[in-house]
């Protein structure tokens, strides 16, 4: 039989992969809705003048949607009962609370050493995207401990999130900063406000509570 805090663990994953899915179901159908979107503007202006200002206004669209222009930041402050080394063990190991969604969305995770690797086949399993993270733990000069996790995708750097744990008298404190290493396109913005509504949630779903949270996405 499996221990207490096994079962705890594998209830709480199960929670997060649900919360996980439900976010890429409403992802899906928010790209469907922009690309109706897109299509009816483009037939809108093709049934008001002619084919060749409705063919340069599809072509602007297609321009300025995927022109890489945003780039997403926040922090945002944590409280849980668990001690700093649980807290360091879960931030290091191979589903880091914070990551939820790249190890929720994975077909494949397998960790080696300070690495853990994320691999997902989309389109039939014709394509597939890994993405990689480095591991790093170190003490502040205050006592503090610092864990680092900074992620790729393909190769081409994606995002970094810092986090540093404050031991407070009645719980444990985490302060995460997370800054992405691309900049996304328009077609990118409603996810991310989709996933604004998703990302406290797969972190309460795993004993985590979300004191405060500041977050960018924009020039």
């Amino acid at each position: 039989m499996p221990s207490p805090t096994s079962t705890d663990q594998q209830q709480e994953q199960q929670e997060v992969l649900s919360i996980v899915n439900r976010y890429y179901r409403r992802e899906r159908i928010s790209n469907v809705l922009m690309a109706v979107a897109v299509a009816s503007l483009y037939l809108g202006v093709y049934s008001l003048t002619s084919l060749l200002p409705a063919a340069a206004t599809a072509a602007l669209l297609v321009v300025v949607a995927r022109a890489p222009i945003l780039q997403s930041r926040g922090r945002f402050r944590l409280k849980t009962d668990d001690s700093q080394e649980t807290i360091v063990d879960a931030f290091t190991g191979p589903k880091p609370p914070v990551l939820a969604f790249l190890w929720g969305l994975a077909d494949e995770v397998t960790s080696n050493g300070n690495t853990v690797k994320y691999k997902t086949y989309y389109l039939f399993g014709l394509r597939s995207v890994e993405m990689v993270v480095q591991r790093q733990t170190e003490t502040t000069p205050d006592g503090n401990k610092r864990i680092t996790l900074d992620v790729t995708a393909n190769g081409k750097p994606w995002a970094t999130y810092t986090s540093i744990l404050h031991e407070q008298p009645d719980h444990t404190a985490i302060d995460v900063e997370y800054t992405s290493n691309r900049r996304f396109d328009l077609r990118d913005l409603p996810k991310q406000l989709l996933a604004r509504r998703y990302r406290d949630a797969t972190l309460e779903a795993q004993g985590y509570t979300v004191e405060t949270r500041e977050s960018h996405f924009g020039l």
